[in-house]
């Protein structure tokens, strides 16, 4: 299920691997990291399969991805407790 609410887990994986989806920190604090999330809607999805129909709703084409390539794109962070923070820039 969607969790729209950013937690401490999300914001600071965000916070570290940033310029995994932008060329240069859009974040310098965890408070605005957390900011930026919420302004820009990112979501916390529980598994990968809810993260392959989250970015297929959103119009991505992800068919040809396995599982395990899912963290790979550019929006997806991997969360250490399993799920996973998507960031549709």
């Amino acid at each position: 299920m969607i969790n729209e609410k950013m937690d401490r887990m999300a914001v600071e994986t965000f916070l570290k691997e940033q310029t995994k989806l932008f060329d240069e920190p859009v974040a310098e604090t965890y408070e605005e990291a957390e900011e930026f999330l919420t302004d820009m809607l990112a979501v916390i999805v529980d598994n990968i399969s809810e993260t392959r129909e989250y970015l297929d709703e959103a119009g991505m084409d992800v068919s040809d991805l396995k599982d395990e390539d899912m963290s790979e794109v550019s929006e997806v962070f991997p969360l250490e407790d399993g799920r996973y923070l998507i960031l549709m820039a």
